[in-house]
Parts: C-alpha cells; structure tokens; sequence
C-alpha cells in the first residue's frame, strides 16, 4: 500500500523565497504546494488536504497572524509555522501557541525546518529525510571538509532560485569563490556576472559606478555612463564588503530589491532591472543594526538566504588540498612539487588567519623556494608559519591535535590511492598492518574516516 506524503502549504507574497522552499520540501519526502496571498491559502486549504502550513508573517494586504485567524475561523486546525524575522513577531506568536503554532527565525534554517516539521506533525525521521543530491563542486572548487560540502550543498539548493543571498565569512575564506558558485548553478549563468569590492572604491565615486550617471550630472561627466547595476541586468551582481556601503546609498540599493528600479546619477527617470543580489560581509551585520550604520529594513531583504562560510581553521581538510590546487596553478603544464610530511604537519598546525589567501601566498613562495629540489619542505615556507605552526603543536601537547592531522593525511593519501590501503601504507611508509590499525584506532577515537 502507498504511504501518502504529508502535504505541505507555503505562504510568500515572494516567489522565489516560496518556491525554493517548497522545492526543497518536494525534496525532502512532502508534497509541497505555494500561495501568495490569503485568498489563494484559503483556496487550496479548501481544496487539498494540507497537514501543515508555512506562512511569511509580513506580507502586502492580510499578514501571516490575520491568515492564520481566518484559517482557524474556517474550521480548519492544520499546524502554523511562521517565518520571522522581527521580536515583536515572536513575542506574538509565543504568546499564542496552543501547540500547533511555531515559528522559524530568519535566515531560514532548512534543518530547522524540518525539524519543526517533524515535531508538529508528529513523523519521525525515517517518514522524511534530508533531500540528498549528488554534489559535484564545479572546477576549481575544493570541498573536501564535511563544513565546506554542507556550505556548498546549500549553494546549490537555493542557486536557481532567484533569491538574494547573504555570504558571511571572514576575510579571504573564500566568499568570491562561493558566489562564482551561485551564479554558475543559476539559471542566470549565460547572463553578465559582475562583482564590486564596496570598501575599495571612496563612497563619492560608488554611487556612481553602481548606478552610472548622466551627461553633466557633475563637473567632468562629458558624457552618459552605465552603471554596474544596468550592465548586470538578467544577471548578478556581487556587492562584496556590503557593510561598508554608506547609508544613503543603502536607500537606493533598498529601492532596487523592493522594485528593480534605481535612478542614476544627475538622472530624472527611472532604470528598470532583474538582478539577483548576493552580498558578502566579513561584518556581523545584525551588529551594524543595532549601531545604526547598516538599514534594518535592506539587512532583511538581503538576508533572504544566509551562507555561512567557515574560517580555514575549522575546516582544516580542505588545508592540503587546497595547497596542492595552488601549486598545481603555479606549476602550469610542469610537474607541481609535492608537500613533504613536515611541511604539510606544519601547514595543519597552523591557524590560517588570512585563511585561504593566505595559504595561495605561502604556496606561491613555497612553489619558488622549492624549485631546485621539487619537494616542499619546513624551510620552504613563511617563517610565521615555522614558529607559530610548530609553537601551536608543542603548546597543545594533545593527542586529539595530532590524531587530526595525522586523521587527515591518511584521509587524503587513501583517497589519492582509490582507498588502496597497500598503496596507501608504502606512500606513508608505513606497514599495511600499521595503516590498518592507526585507521581503526582512529575510528574508535570518533574521527571519520
């Protein structure tokens, strides 16, 4: 006998918001249908047998609290997720809940969806399970730690949608590169992709490369000139370091993800365009907020996706291969030199403050000091590296530390061998036997392996 799903109700006045949701509710094991308003939601519950409802609290006419009262008047008693962004909505809710009402904080945790999913419809885990995708980081992408993947997963899931999405991450963690990936799996990937760094271009002269201007809108403007935005149309644009954009650019920049207008420079009318958005900040933007200094109002329509980028140092297995993704560049069409087993201990020990920026600098020395001998070794690398490196794995004197590098370099020396262990164990000069047993014992330490 066929199980029937659990249906599902979305309620988004914002398409694109509504329809990734339900695709990834689709993916997950549910049935999944979408409502822009209150009418349409009172139409489909009266027509389909919906288990639970999903609604945005703040929307254009009657709002997520009223829909969920004129459901409940209409005799029907499914379970009301609310999606919410705002305290004084969650002080609400919670001061409503009869145990069939919830809400879910903005940005959407998928996870978390689920989750209240599951406990308000009373499934267990094995009715729905996480949408599983064979993923496949496109050229030049490493993602070897389980972080990086699950980043990239997420990229993934939410790239053909056209909502905004904002990337955190700190400094040379790989931002640019998670966007590339953005647009690449968009259906915008044919269309322009442009990317400005808000913070290296003076706050005078940024108005005017976003926007563009118009003949003698200021001394020295001779002629018209388009802006980013109206070059990226059907596109995407990335605005890096967007919380160092001024305030009143941020009004503008408001104006174009509410309506896709804008006006430039010296202009009179409008510019009409279909851009998506990913912003990058290595800024606690909430933080900004709360200062003054960054728009609550555009936080909210940029953070309609939030990725979280982590720093190299908590995803330390993407550390040597990225290292040998960067030489290889360096090298071209010759032989890259390999990493030697003291070099690449120091390479795990260290911290990467600069994270994978970083780490391509010290590989493009490396890569130079190593060229006579075609190996890297300790004395090929940044002195910082050597002091700090070494001083991390004496001071820590841990055995989970060395247990995580020594976890790594087998990890990726298995895989470099198609997990032959017998190729595996003479690469790391070391007995089959003896590989065998530091993988066991490794394992039952509870490193994944």
């Amino acid at each position: 006998m066929e199980i029937k799903k659990h249906s599902i109700l979305v309620v988004d006045d914002d398409h694109h918001q509504s329809g990734m949701l339900a695709s990834f509710l689709r993916d997950a094991g549910f049935d999944a249908f979408e409502a822009d308003n209150a009418d349409s939601t009172m139409k489909i519950i009266a027509e389909k047998d919906i288990d639970a409802v999903i609604s945005d609290m703040r929307m254009p006419g009657i709002g997520g609290l009223e829909l969920h009262k004129q459901v409940r008047d209409a005799g029907h008693t499914q379970p009301f997720l609310f999606v919410t962004a705002y305290p004084d909505v969650k002080d609400a809710v919670s001061a409503m809940k009869d145990g069939a009402v919830d809400y879910i904080e903005k940005p959407v945790d998928l996870d978390e969806v689920l989750d209240l999913l599951r406990n308000s419809l009373n499934i267990g885990n094995h009715d729905t399970e996480k949408p599983k995708r064979d993923f496949q980081p496109p050229p030049g992408v490493v993602a070897e730690s389980p972080k990086t993947i699950d980043v990239f997963r997420d990229a993934a899931l939410i790239a053909p949608s056209d909502v905004n999405v904002l990337i955190h991450g700190e400094s040379g963690a790989g931002k640019e590169v998670l966007a590339d990936a953005l647009h690449r799996w968009s259906k915008r990937a044919n269309k322009p992709f442009l990317k400005i760094n808000c913070a290296a271009i003076a706050p005078t002269l940024l108005e005017s490369e976003l926007f563009g201007y118009e003949k003698g809108a200021f001394t020295g403007a001779s002629k018209k000139r388009m802006g980013l935005f109206e070059m990226a149309d059907k596109g995407t644009i990335l605005l890096d370091e967007i919380g160092e954009m001024p305030l009143p650019l941020q009004a503008k920049l408001l104006h174009i993800t509410e309506k896709g207008r804008f006006i430039p420079v010296g202009g009179n009318s409008e510019c009409v365009v279909d851009i998506r958005i990913i912003a990058a900040t290595n800024k606690k933007l909430e933080e900004e907020v709360e200062k003054g200094t960054f728009r609550e109002d555009l936080y909210y329509r940029l953070e309609t996706f939030e990725l979280r980028l982590p720093p190299l140092r908590e995803r330390r297995e993407d550390i040597l291969p990225l290292a040998n993704t960067f030489l290889e560049a360096d090298a071209a069409s010759n032989h890259p030199p390999k990493i030697s087993d003291s070099a690449a201990s120091l390479l795990l020990a260290y911290n990467w403050p600069g994270n994978a920026r970083e780490l391509r600098n010290a590989m493009k020395r490396a890569f130079l000091m190593s060229a006579s001998s075609g190996l890297i070794l300790p004395e090929h690398l940044p002195k910082r590296i050597l002091d700090t490196g070494g001083n991390t794995v004496k001071e820590d004197n841990s055995e989970g530390v060395i247990d995580q590098m020594e976890r790594m370099i087998i990890l990726q020396t298995l895989k470099k061998n198609n997990y032959n262990r017998s190729r595996t164990a003479e690469e790391l000069k070391m007995s089959r036997r003896t590989l065998t047993f530091k993988i066991r014992r490794l394992k039952d330490a509870g490193f994944d392996i």
